[in-house]
């Protein structure tokens, strides 16, 4: 049976080093898989997440090196966010005022101690203290301890000028609950640990945004295998009359894409095969992958890449 919650999140990035950086340096995340998009091989896509990449960890980035800022509106994502354990937002906040990060005061939202920041792109991420944020990394994280590592995606806050028919994709189409309201902010949870959390905010201000660095492209939700991915694209279908795209294979998931009422760019992607599917668990995100049908270029396209030590 299908975990409901996100499979990955994916946004536009400047340099590549200096996002490879800040990810895996700063937040202490893993590089779990280092490829191009498939769909524009002159462009990387790099996979942050847990030490496995599993479904529910992944934050991946598109970096374009002299990419234009991007700027949130409606029918987008406002926020993504990181799980980490209640009792490390304070350890979280020496070291952002250490390593000169962008960020606010800690706040609450929908109870939870909430540590809103930015990457180096301005994009926007928190981190969320939970009571049970689930098991330390096994993995040397650098200088990030493992008792406050983040663990995996908390959620995504979707800013729309109105929640009812995204309400309805989110519940009927994908199987989340509406689980608590905090203000005008509608929070919908589905059964997964990591990633379970999907907010609905509206807008007052219906400007919409701009695509650019620091601005998510599209958020990705798990379906177990091919069979559970066929029946959720069946009811998105018949339920909502959404014209919901041919599989598509992205070597590591299968992946089906469709715009939701409220603009935002919906991707189903399964969980298998999975990032060990060409590279060892040891030595993921160390060696630049490549579908076969790219094979026969990868000399134009390594060089063509910018170095991202």
């Amino acid at each position: 049976m299908s975990e409901i919650g996100l499979h990955h999140v994916t946004a536009f990035s400047g340099p590549a080093a200096r996002n490879r950086d800040f990810y895996t340096r700063v937040l202490g995340l893993r590089l779990v898989k280092t490829t191009v998009n498939f769909d524009d091989p002159g462009t990387y896509h790099l996979y942050y997440g847990d030490e496995a990449g599993q479904p529910g960890t992944l934050l991946t980035f598109f970096p374009i090196a002299h990419a234009a800022a991007g700027r949130v509106g409606v029918g987008e994502t406002q926020e993504t966010a990181f799980r980490v354990p209640r009792a490390s937002i304070g350890w979280w906040v020496h070291r952002f005022v250490a390593m000169n990060v962008d960020h606010q005061a800690p706040s609450s939202a929908f109870g939870e101690p909430t540590l809103r920041f930015r990457d180096p792109d301005g994009m926007r991420l928190a981190l969320v203290g939970v009571e049970e944020a689930g098991p330390a990394p096994t993995r040397d994280g650098g200088d990030v301890p493992a008792e406050h590592a983040l663990r995996g995606l908390h959620g995504v806050t979707l800013l729309l000028a109105e929640a009812g028919p995204t309400a309805a994709i989110l519940t009927d189409g994908l199987g989340f609950r509406e689980a608590a309201r905090d203000g005008a902010s509608i929070r919908y949870a589905g059964s997964a640990a990591a990633g379970g959390f999907v907010t609905l905010a509206t807008a007052a201000d219906r400007s919409s945004g701009r695509p650019g660095a620091g601005s998510v492209h599209h958020i990705a939700f798990r379906a177990a295998d091919d069979a559970a991915q066929a029946a959720t694209v069946d009811r998105l279908s018949t339920h909502h009359r959404l014209a919901v795209t041919e599989q598509r294979d992205r070597q590591y998931f299968r992946s089906v894409y469709f715009r939701e009422p409220g603009g935002v760019l919906f991707e189903i992607a399964t969980d298998v095969p999975g990032f060990t599917v060409d590279e060892p668990l040891a030595t993921l995100g160390s060696a630049l992958k490549l579908p076969a049908g790219l094979e026969p270029h990868r000399a134009r396209i390594a060089a063509a890449l910018p170095d991202l030590a």
